[in-house]
């Protein structure tokens, strides 16, 4: 069992958010939001990301403007879908571009980061104190006017800090404030830090550059010196944001990460930007960030493996595994089973639509996916960190794969391999079936739970589920003779029902099974029938 930590509630109950991000631009107004909030309908989802920017927050210093919000809010409440906040101020994909124009047209004050070539890069220096004070004034601004409009309501359920922080255009800032710390002891606490923690990326590459008790950063990291000041210095700036705002108003807020393996190569400021909460650095952040709830990595990687690697670094006991930005594809299933992500979210939700306002094709599958995710959200919600959650997904030519189930093996086969009579019912028919045609096969994927012995719950789309008791050799052998040869093979099914759960979590029959639609044809699943109920027998 493993304890979850929802870091999301309503109402004082835990949460589970579903939906996407908005492109950057949709935040600005109603009309611009409006499809956003559309689709996130379509998805059955019911949590929106989008930005608000501290160019319109804070126009002119120290006179800010929140009607943007205040829109936002409102077709929110509207719509009935919670929001998510992403702050875009310091940095947004390592740059400065939505600092307001005071900020950007004086950098004697508000000072940027210096490359090696001595010349200015467009980020504000995490090494100024002018910076964090105006960001810090802003974002708490911002925490004291949601209180006022939201507090009891809490449209907005969480907030995102920066937007992949880092710099891109050198590994570290080279201004004389910054070089005075890079040539100056490493802080007592993290040296502290790394030899209570005794492992971990940031330990080891402690120990390969010498171990040395004390010194300068080149001194105790070499090379990858000021990479990790950086992280030290961004993972102050954030927490240092977080803590002041947090007493203002306490609600949960995160970091998220542009991630060192989205490129084949891995250079900090040019393949990602340096500073981030990379895999590399990560342990910093958690040693350095306390008044954030969680880094939450922006994972793309496309296929099973790499992505599976992202989620395993990022969710740990002190971090829950938040993303706030994939690629929509069914990897998200391995993310909710395997290691318990707290929410299911996807970037770019207007690519979704055609011009005429239909989903677009190569949408379609993504969108069915999050139809299932929604559709058994309460089980999620109950059986995370239980190991009674499985997800099945076809890559690499995969025609089936086997499950160890309480009480039962099971086989989930995985694409149509029935051909025309693929044993479903009339809604779901194959092209060819007494000469009427139907929409391609899905891609195919699933999510089982298992929540007691004889009880299964199923979402997905192109699978079958076969279910096999588990025995012992004397048993077979006794099956074998009260039956005259012809051993038992698969579960007794004592119900299969298609259904959905109400707003109190209970589940509602909508259709129920029988016949050829269950038995020795498996148990499957399609989008389109939202939940599968099965109960079986001895």
């Amino acid at each position: 069992m493993t304890e979850i930590k929802r870091i999301f509630t309503v109402n004082g109950k835990p949460f589970f958010p579903i939906g996407g991000q908005s492109c950057n631009s949709s935040g600005y107004n109603d009309k611009e939001s409006e499809t956003a909030f559309r689709i996130v309908k379509l998805l059955h989802g019911n949590t929106l990301e989008i930005p608000v920017y501290w160019d319109k927050v804070e126009p002119k210093e120290d006179t800010f403007d929140f009607t943007a919000v205040d829109a936002l809010i409102a077709s929110a409440r509207h719509n009935e879908i919670k929001l998510i906040l992403l702050w875009f101020a310091t940095w947004k994909n390592g740059n400065m571009d939505y600092a307001p124009a005071w900020v950007k047209t004086n950098p004697q004050h508000f000072k940027r980061v210096i490359a090696p070539t001595g010349k200015d890069v467009w980020n504000l220096s995490s090494h100024c104190p002018a910076n964090l004070e105006a960001d810090k004034k802003a974002f708490t601004a911002l925490c004291k006017h949601l209180k006022a409009v939201d507090g009891t309501e809490q449209t907005v359920i969480a907030l995102q800090i920066e937007n992949e922080s880092g710099i891109i255009g050198s590994d570290r800032d080279y201004g004389p404030e910054a070089q005075a710390i890079y040539d100056s002891p490493v802080p007592a606490k993290l040296v502290s830090a790394m030899k209570k923690a005794g492992k971990g990326i940031i330990y080891d590459i402690w120990q390969k550059a010498g171990g040395k008790a004390s010194g300068s950063w080149p001194q105790m990291f070499d090379w990858e010196a000021g990479e990790l000041m950086t992280a030290w210095s961004i993972a102050n700036y954030i927490d240092t944001i977080a803590e002041v705002a947090k007493a203002v108003y306490n609600i949960p807020m995160y970091d998220n990460v542009w991630l060192m393996e989205q490129a084949w190569w891995s250079m900090p400021g040019e393949s990602y930007p340096s500073g981030g909460a990379v895999t590399k650095v990560l342990d910093i952040y958690k040693w350095f960030t306390p008044h954030l709830d969680v880094i939450a990595p922006d994972n793309y990687q496309l296929d099973t493996h790499n992505f599976k690697k992202v989620c395993a670094a990022y969710s740990r006991e002190d971090n829950p595994l938040f993303m706030p930005e994939t690629i929509g594809n069914q990897n998200m299933f391995h993310a909710i089973a395997e290691y318990n992500s707290i929410a299911n979210f996807f970037f770019g939700l207007e690519f979704i639509l055609a011009q005429d306002g239909s989903v677009r094709p190569e949408c379609q599958s993504m969108v069915e996916s999050m139809w299932c995710t929604a559709a058994i959200a309460p089980l999620l919600l109950k059986y995370q960190g239980t190991g009674r959650i499985y997800a099945v997904t076809q890559f690499d030519q995969l025609s089936s794969q086997t499950l160890e189930l309480d009480g039962f093996t099971g086989l989930v086969e995985l694409g149509d391999k029935r051909g025309l009579w693929a044993g479903t019912d009339w809604r779901h028919r194959r092209a060819g079936w007494l000469g009427r045609t139907a929409a391609p096969a899905n891609p195919a994927y699933c999510l089982i739970i298992q929540a007691g012995k004889n009880e299964f719950y199923m979402v997905g789309a192109n699978c079958r589920l076969y279910l096999r008791p588990k025995t012992t050799l004397a048993k077979m052998q006794r099956d074998l003779a009260l039956s005259e040869g012809a051993a038992r093979t698969f579960a007794y099914i004592v119900s299969v029902d298609e259904g959905h759960f109400d707003k109190n979590d209970q589940f509602i029959v909508d259709r129920t099974r029988n016949g050829d639609e269950i038995g020795h044809r498996g148990l499957w699943v399609e989008p389109d029938i939202n939940v599968l109920r099965v109960i079986t027998c001895d």
